[in-house]
């Protein structure tokens, strides 16, 4: 059996000082300062209070810039997961039909022992492709992409294409820009103009609201884009309820507009950018009017959104991720990202664009994964249902998850539930909670939280990288990852048991290793590093691309799309399934994370022009359904979500509905234009009534 190596372990060059390192319960009354790695934008820092080595309050601090002594509900929680009933505690064999969640107790070194037959009975028979790990992310960088890197590319398993989230918005912000840093938070409240599209900072990203409210007390204009009326969109100067998947036409019409009217940045493009004929010929047959009516919004809002982005300086854009859960996603973003270029927004604080700051600490995996990959077959994530059902060459034996619940979050969920039930498929979950998917698993295995391990919190919107401490012991006989994998390579002889990847110590220290030198000092001495100008870069000024020539590329052709770029596609609505069915991020979850701890049945919201002709009333009991599946809940009928939209919450899990589905059973595992990502927002249903209570 591999020797474990942990930071509390370790004796010589500790990357921390020695009083941050979790205290003993004889301890009594103490505050261990850490920080939140889960997937916000925010990354904030946490005062954790304990007595006892218990948790007792989960608070903010004043540690990361932006985080302001305050943090989300969710995390103020957190606490609720950590002692749950339903946290796995020990590692657990499968003793009953899958699905039913029935286990039995084993030890570490005996259910690691079994997954490691399993993998190399799966590598003799069918091929080490055969095996796929299954991870997302939303935790820190020392709990995802090291050793388990390490260890499915030395074994030559199956290459994981991570697409569910943020691949077209990343594809097309490294085309264009290399993903250049973006407007820090506090810079917002110097803007004139903001302009949140795509986004829903009170969910996902809350420090961002107080600035923007700053900055509405300083006389800003604030423009929300949505299909909800969300609580943002409430206080705005104007809110355009556009169509699911026409954010492409509405940002090309404004591009298309600057140019007419004579008002584009001629200067600055000539001299920072290159595709600005393509671009305008791309935005040309884009008036407003046409762009209104795919939109469904208002010629004259729109006209007004042009006229206020052309003439208030600084103007800056909120880019989030909503857009691109569609089949145009990559190209509205770019739309998008083009704009503050056309408009000549740059060069100012608060003007120009924020999106994903996650490149802005020059941080790269490879240089402490430093294992190439094998030369393997990609599955990319969104299909991991075909995945499990279809291939055969060689087909998915061995499906280890970890850092992910797929049957919650992945599309197309039936089809990915009737892989798992296979009975020739072996399922490792490696999980902090019974979620759907472990139910499902031949092999359960106890994870930390973050509140129990190392690891290192990058924040890509706040300017937030910080090292995360452990608080407490691990409940039950939970173990972090580089400890779980480093002794699963171990058992297939990947490394020697003194071999070169020795823990939680070792892994930080290649991580800081890895930046430049005043950041890596600052994380060393426990501070935060705050990225380029102290996380206040003026895009153009500070900051510059990253591509190749430093320029925008605007019509970037290495950039390979499935459609063309700027091409838009139209709305798969049918008369059978009329409504778009969508599900956006909730104040109850960080994806499907604390879902187990949703109140009741969630509801649909459904737009009362949408409800009155179904004859359905607030309250009712409704099935939602199309071809792929169908959900049994309750009824919201609200004006918060426009005509022709209803809205499922994101992350949900079987038990929040009637019958067990979730939105992801009505999602279809087509790919969007750029980047291989989900298109979530593309489902199109239909809503019945059930019967009336």
């Amino acid at each position: 059996m591999a020797t474990s190596y942990t930071l509390r372990m370790a004796t010589e060059d500790p990357p921390l000082p020695p009083d941050d390192i979790t205290p003993p319960a004889s301890w009594g009354r103490t505050t261990v300062h850490t920080a939140c790695p889960l997937d916000c934008p925010d990354s904030c820092s946490l005062a954790v209070s304990l007595e006892g080595g218990h948790i007792q309050k989960i608070d903010g601090s004043h540690v990361a810039p932006d985080t302001g002594g305050f943090i989300c509900g969710k995390v103020r929680g957190f606490d609720r997961r950590v002692y749950s009933a339903e946290r796995v505690l020990y590692p657990s064999i499968r003793r009953g039909p899958k699905g039913r969640g029935d286990f039995t107790v084993v030890s570490w070194a005996e259910a690691l022992d079994h997954i490691a037959e399993k993998m190399t009975e799966a590598r003799e028979t069918h091929g080490a492709e055969s095996v796929l790990p299954f991870y997302y992310g939303g935790n820190g960088l020392l709990t995802n992409e090291m050793e388990d890197a390490r260890l499915f590319r030395r074994f030559g398993a199956s290459r994981l294409a991570r697409t569910v989230c943020a691949a077209p918005t990343g594809a097309a912000a490294m085309a264009m820009y290399g993903k250049m840093a973006g407007v820090g938070y506090s810079d917002y409240a110097h803007a004139r103009l903001i302009l949140v599209w795509g986004a829903n900072p009170p969910a996902s990203g809350i420090h961002l609201v107080a600035h923007i409210k700053q900055a509405q007390k300083n006389g800003a204009k604030l423009v929300v884009i949505d299909p909800r009326r969300t609580p943002l969109a409430r206080t705005a100067d104007l809110h355009l309820a556009v169509r699911p998947g026409t954010d492409l036409p509405v940002a090309l019409a404004m591009i298309r507009e600057l140019f007419e009217s004579g008002r584009a940045a001629d200067d600055f493009l000539a001299a920072h950018a290159t595709g600005v004929a393509d671009l305008r010929e791309a935005a040309a047959p884009w008036t407003l009017e046409r762009a209104a009516d795919v939109a469904g919004v208002s010629t004259d809002d729109l006209r007004q959104l042009v006229e206020w982005y052309t003439t208030i300086s600084p103007a800056v854009i909120r880019c989030g991720w909503g857009q691109e859960r569609n089949r145009n996603g990559g190209a509205a973003t770019m739309a998008m990202l083009a704009l503050p270029a056309v408009a000549g927004k740059f060069g100012v604080r608060g003007g120009g664009y924020t999106m994903s700051n996650s490149g802005a600490y020059g941080l790269n995996a490879e240089s402490w994964i430093n294992t190439p990959h094998a030369d393997a077959r990609i599955v990319n994530m969104n299909q991991l249902g075909r995945a499990l059902t279809e291939y055969n060459d060689p087909p998915v034996q061995v499906l280890f998850v970890y850092n992910c619940n797929p049957l919650s979050t992945m599309p197309d969920a039936n089809r990915v539930k009737r892989g798992l039930e296979r009975e020739d498929l072996f399922t490792v979950v490696y999980e902090q909670t019974m979620t759907d998917t472990a139910k499902y698993a031949d092999v359960v295995l106890p994870a930390t939280t973050f509140l129990e391990h190392y690891d290192v919190a990058r924040g890509y919107g706040a300017y937030h990288l910080h090292i995360v401490r452990p608080v407490i012991e691990p409940v039950g006989d939970a173990r972090p990852n580089h400890e779980v994998f480093r002794d699963l390579a171990v058992r297939l002889q990947l490394v020697d048991d003194d071999g070169d990847d020795l823990g939680e110590a070792e892994g930080l220290m290649e991580i800081t290793s890895s930046l430049p030198d005043a950041l890596g000092h600052t994380l060393h001495d426990g501070g935060v590093a705050t990225g380029p100008a102290g996380g206040r870069p003026i895009q153009f000024v500070d900051v510059s691309p990253k591509t190749p020539d430093q320029k925008i590329h605007l019509f970037p052709d290495a950039l390979e799309s499935t459609a063309g770029l700027y091409t838009f596609q139209a709305d798969p609505a049918t008369e059978t399934y009329p409504l778009a069915l969508i599900s956006p991020a909730s104040e109850h979850t960080i994806s499907s994370t604390l879902a187990e701890f949703r109140p009741g049945i969630a509801k649909l919201k459904m737009h009362p022009d949408d409800a009155r002709p179904r004859a359905i009333e607030l309250g009712d009991a409704v099935r939602v359904f199309n071809d792929l599946g169908e959900v049994w809940c309750h009824v919201d009928v609200t004006p918060e979500v426009r005509a022709g939209v209803v809205s499922l919450p994101k992350g949900l899990w079987a038990r929040s509905t009637e019958n067990g589905e979730t939105s992801n059973a009505l999602v279809p595992d087509t790919l969007t234009d750029l980047g291989g990502g989900a298109c979530f927002n593309d489902a199109r249903v239909q809503v019945a009534l059930r019967a009336k209570h």
